[in-house]
């Protein structure tokens, strides 16, 4: 599911990255993927910023501010049984 094009905060640091594939394995979107032993971005937009990429890895290689814009507002939208608001 995409949320807004191009507005996602996640940042993938490529010289901190050591391609352990963490993030790959803790993405809820894949957002991440491996391949030829180098870790990438595959779509950007695809990221909810839930944080979990930049919590689990190692290198501090990842950011992204959790919980912010549309995709904090559709989760919260989808828990709580409410229309999402991006205001």
């Amino acid at each position: 599911m995409k949320y807004l094009k191009k507005v996602v905060t996640l940042q993938h640091n490529k010289e901190k990255c050591t391609n352990c594939g963490m993030c790959v394995t803790v993405c809820p979107h894949r957002v991440f993927e491996e391949s030829d032993g180098k870790v990438s971005i595959t779509d950007r937009d695809l990221c909810m910023e839930c944080g979990a990429c930049a919590k689990n890895c190692p290198f501090g290689a990842i950011e992204v501010k959790q919980g912010v814009g549309c995709a904090a507002a559709i989760l919260i939208g989808m828990l709580t049984g409410s229309e999402p608001s991006c205001c």
